[in-house]
């Protein structure tokens, strides 16, 4: 890791200690009481204290030290355009799945970072292998109680997770779990399941053996594989692996499964644990679960519990309008674009909010030629391709899912801005995750995305991150 050199502020919250204290952006926090902060968790760690003393980097290169006198766990106010300071910590395994592979040129730079960083993990919900991780790693997660972590697992058999990884040494990923149970810490964790490969006796084994761990293992989610036809060229070409979609049959059996643990766990921890993604329900032509076996949702920005969260927020929205009925909205053309998974589903229940207040609500799945037809999901939508559907539609409001945008919701993942595909589609465009939020919107008429709420996806916006560290980039690779 590279020598930090200090926390950039982006932002100063009106109001707050840091502005009271003369803190703009463009300063530079870079140590709390003599310790040199390496990044935001460094900086959340630290000033937590009742009393602290902050030497900052001034925009005009000069030093200064402020004393702040807090409640403990009250924050200065200040927000940085990076979460890390001295560098991230990269990939050292080389997935035959690895989704970087598939990525097409000129997305986002950011997202062709081979991040691996337990801290952004902890941060932002980034998956992690642990892989890579030191003993001042294992002594700085026990000293700063970093919990949880997400862990990508994909089978808990050591020879079988190294063929998955590309790692001939990847650790045993059970002993890491079980240290961090000795350590008080809990994750949530990912099997991205790839069919003839850890499916099988395989996922027996690693359901198992995670369920086992519950509940410093709070949930593990079942994933499919996704490829573009550039990474289903790669896999095959090196591994000789078909990265299939899940077919019918195979994500009924795999429903099965899951819920078989699911029982398992329910009566025995009084919690599902185990949940697989919306996709294999929707693949399998049977009904997602009840909100009460997503355990909260916790991987919610995994595809766990999208279309459950979807299927309840209609149900409260219609029983408002019942009971108050909205006025004036009859007849108002609203365009509706989705990715095709979602498609059947969003096409029902516009048609029946449709019904319940006469909105000409019409729903349009758009084909992904970024990544290829088998990516499926709204989330992975490029602008040109909302464009190339879209373009000329007739109707008084476009809404598009805010989740296709980054997590300051100012691009998409070709890199056009919202204002430049507004302008290629035509008619007012807005952006809605629900349909509480589509109604609002078509409500209110057309508005500017806000960041996400979550802190999902962060690291990959273009104003988070700094230029890369040798080895990390895999563009054009």
């Amino acid at each position: 890791m590279k020598t930090p050199e200090g926390g950039v502020v982006s932002s100063v919250v009106h109001g707050s200690l840091a502005e009271a204290a003369g803190i703009v952006p463009g300063d530079a926090i870079v140590a709390i009481d003599g310790r040199t902060l390496r990044d935001a968790v460094d900086y959340q760690f630290y000033a937590a204290e009742p009393e602290i003393t902050a030497r900052f980097r001034k925009a005009d290169g000069s030093e200064d030290l402020v004393v702040f006198e807090k409640d403990p766990d009250e924050d200065l106010g200040m927000g940085f355009e990076r979460a890390t300071w001295d560098g991230v910590q990269v990939c050292n395994n080389m997935c035959f799945f690895c989704f970087l592979k598939g990525l097409p040129k000129g997305l986002r730079k950011p997202l062709y970072l081979k991040d691996d960083d337990y801290r952004l993990s902890f941060l932002h919900g980034n998956f992690v292998t642990l892989t890579n991780l030191t003993e001042d790693d294992w002594t700085r997660l026990e000293e700063q109680r970093l919990s949880p972590l997400n862990v990508s697992v994909h089978a808990t058999e050591v020879e079988l997770r190294r063929r998955l990884l590309g790692n001939e040494r990847a650790p045993d990923v059970v002993a890491q779990l079980q240290r961090l149970r000795d350590l008080g810490l809990l994750a949530h964790t990912q099997i991205v399941l790839t069919p003839g490969v850890n499916d099988g006796e395989a996922l027996e084994r690693s359901l198992h053996d995670l369920t086992d761990l519950y509940p410093t293992v709070q949930t593990v989610s079942v994933v499919p594989v996704g490829a573009s036809p550039r990474l289903e060229e790669w896999s095959r070409d090196r591994d000789g692996i078909d990265l299939v979609a899940p077919e019918r049959d195979f994500a009924r059996a795999l429903i099965a499964t899951i819920r078989r643990f699911q029982r398992a766990c329910e009566e025995a921890h009084g919690a599902s644990v185990v949940q697989c993604a919306d996709e294999y329900y929707l693949a399998a032509g049977r009904p997602v679960p009840a909100a009460r076996r997503y355990d909260g949702f916790p991987q919610y920005e995994n595809g766990i519990g999208m279309v459950r969260t979807l299927l309840d927020d209609w149900a409260r929205l219609r029983r408002r309008l019942r009971s108050a009925p909205a006025t004036g909205l009859a007849g108002k053309r609203v365009a509706i674009a989705c990715g095709t998974l979602i498609g059947p589903t969003l096409t029902r229940l516009t048609g029946e909010l449709a019904a319940e207040t006469g909105i000409a609500a019409s729903v349009h799945p758009v084909t992904n030629t970024l990544f290829g037809e088998r990516v499926n999901v709204s989330g992975l939508l490029s602008g040109g391709d909302y464009v190339r559907t879209l373009a000329g539609v007739e109707a008084d409001l476009v809404l598009l899912p805010r989740t296709s945008l980054d997590y300051f919701g100012e691009r998409f993942l070709d890199s056009m801005t919202v204002a430049e595909v507004a302008e290629g589609i035509g008619p007012p465009v807005a952006f809605a995750t629900s349909m509480s939020e589509a109604f609002g919107a078509i409500q209110a008429g057309p508005h500017d995305p806000e960041p996400a709420t979550a802190p999902n996806g962060a690291f990959w916006s273009d104003t988070a991150i700094d230029v890369p560290v040798e080895g990390v980039w895999v563009e054009g690779e």
